[in-house]
């Protein structure tokens, strides 16, 4: 028996009324975030849910997110978390892919139609028979006639459950990546990959039941799931969440809670640097900071030395991904870091740099970075063709291009996937070319990524359009907006005559980015 709910459960019997989740004025503590979780749990058994079934999570930074997240886990159940920003196309496709039995969707926020998107697609998946709703208070009832809310659901149910029993291979989430081509993949990560995430990340920056811990990425993200969610609940932490990153309000809420851990992604890093305000005692939250973690992409050097200047901490800089649950390697206080570097393995994962037959290369010599260990993903959800690619003889191929230096510090210079990473965000160019190429006036669209002083990359579509065709950039930019996640769409159109190909017809990005 293994389930990683355990950590709720321990933290609730070690500090029952200390605060486990923060938003605004609500101060949920850990006891009645595990009451909470069991009464959900309950609910889902009494609606049939049984061990195994896979239930989706379209959820923000709430403490709903945690609630959900752990009752599905006790109930026997696979999280799915999805992101509040697919429309209603991407949220059939997940459902359908992952074989989602039920689903969680926030009723939204200004400016982001969760609810209407979420139930859209709902409504076109195949086998989906629950849909529960998320509404702003459990009370309140559901907008959509017929549908469950989360209150609903919970009603009568007892703040007691018996956990089902998991085994440590057994999955726990589901979570999409897209990996090299093609539509997202459901990386399986079992309770044992996550158990050892969660503890091996709180031991990378030691959090106490005193500590704060600000949570402004996406809990939908794998990175704020494990190394700042799961870990901060196993260390007992105070956990302050912020729905969407604002360098104002990210100031306001560590100066109000006296915030001790911070992580972000680069962008956010930037953010915060270059923004100026009278408003903020920046050496009382300095003084108040113990570390800040880096992670989603690489970090600047440029801005962390200015970051570290100014805020006076450090930040560790690490390396991961879905499949490796996520860390991978940890610029680590014990062995010491280096800037620029995403420092060494963690406990427990052997990493090493090879040539494409899988030869361990020299020091300093560029390769494809592979890993195995605890971390390893048990495979893509119902995808043996891309597992057999991905993972040779245990090792697990990361598609990323690096080397490793004289004292076993490793570094990212470039990437084999075409795969963008914009803001800390994937953003895959084949699924932005394929809603693009939906357009009337579209013959044929590359999509790259080119460099971004905020966002690291930034997306930028090459199209030539079909003879006797026109469309505007801003025209054809809205257009692809309304199709796709908000941070997918391309900032930046170009319109040619042709695309570089060579010889057999495949489109030469690399001259693309030449340009």
């Amino acid at each position: 028996m293994l389930n990683l709910s355990v950590l709720l459960e321990d933290s609730a019997r070690r500090y029952p009324n200390n605060d486990a989740f923060v938003f605004m004025d609500t101060h949920v503590s850990y006891a009645k975030i595990n009451a909470a979780a069991n009464q959900i749990a309950n609910g889902l058994k009494a609606m049939g849910i049984q061990k195994g079934d896979k239930i989706a999570l379209s959820c923000l930074n709430l403490p709903y997110f945690p609630m959900i997240y752990f009752g599905i886990l006790k109930a026997g159940g696979v999280v799915v978390p999805l992101s509040v920003l697919l429309k209603r196309d991407e949220v059939e496709y997940h459902l359908n892919d992952s074989d989602a039995k039920a689903y969680f969707c926030f009723l939204g926020a200004p400016g982001l139609p969760m609810l209407e998107e979420g139930y859209a697609g709902f409504q076109k998946a195949d086998q989906c028979e629950n849909f529960i709703v998320i509404t702003a208070k459990p009370t309140d009832p559901s907008p959509i006639e017929g549908t469950k809310t989360m209150g609903m659901l919970m009603a009568g149910q007892s703040p007691q459950t018996e956990t089902v029993a998991t085994g440590a291979e057994d999955t726990a989430v589901i979570i999409y990546t897209s990996g090299t081509t093609g539509r997202p993949k459901g990386a399986e990560l079992t309770h044992s990959n996550l158990m050892m995430n969660s503890i091996l990340s709180s031991n990378l920056y030691q959090p106490t039941p005193d500590d704060t811990l600000l949570i402004v990425l996406p809990l939908f993200h794998i990175f704020a799931m494990v190394v700042l969610m799961t870990a901060g609940v196993y260390r007992g932490t105070k956990n302050i969440l912020l729905p969407r990153f604002d360098p104002e309000a990210v100031l306001g809420l560590m100066q109000k809670h006296k915030v001790t851990f911070f992580a972000g992604v680069p962008t956010m890093y930037w953010g915060l640097l270059n923004f100026e305000s009278d408003k903020f005692d920046f050496k009382a939250i300095a003084s108040n900071l113990k570390m800040c973690l880096s992670g989603g992409a690489s970090l600047p050097v440029k801005v962390l030395e200015d970051f570290e200047a100014k805020f006076e901490v450090e930040i560790l800089e690490g390396y991961g991904m879905s499949e490796g649950s996520p860390v991978v390697t940890f610029n680590q206080v014990a062995i010491g870091r280096k800037p620029g570097s995403i420092g060494t393995p963690v406990w427990g994962v052997e990493v090493k740099v090879v040539d494409e037959d899988g030869n361990e290369m020299p020091v300093g010599e560029k390769g494809e970075i592979v890993y195995r260990g605890h971390n390893v993903m048990k495979g893509y959800y119902n995808k043996p063709e891309a597992n057999a690619k991905t993972i040779k003889n245990g090792w697990l191929h990361s598609g990323d291009v690096g080397i490793k230096d004289e004292d076993g510090f490793f570094y990212i210079v470039d990437r084999t996937k075409d795969m963008i990473i914009r803001g800390g965000l994937n953003v895959y160019p084949r699924e932005v070319e394929d809603v693009m190429m939906k357009h009337e006036a579209v013959s044929l669209v590359a999509v790259i990524g080119i460099p971004d002083d905020q966002f690291g990359e930034e997306i930028k579509a090459y199209v030539v359009l079909k003879e006797g065709q026109s469309v505007e950039e801003k025209e054809l930019m809205a257009w692809t907006k309304d199709r796709i996640a908000a941070y997918k769409y391309p900032r930046h159109i170009e319109f040619l005559a042709a695309l570089p190909q060579s010889a057999t017809g495949k489109i030469l990005k690399k001259e693309l980015r030449k340009m």
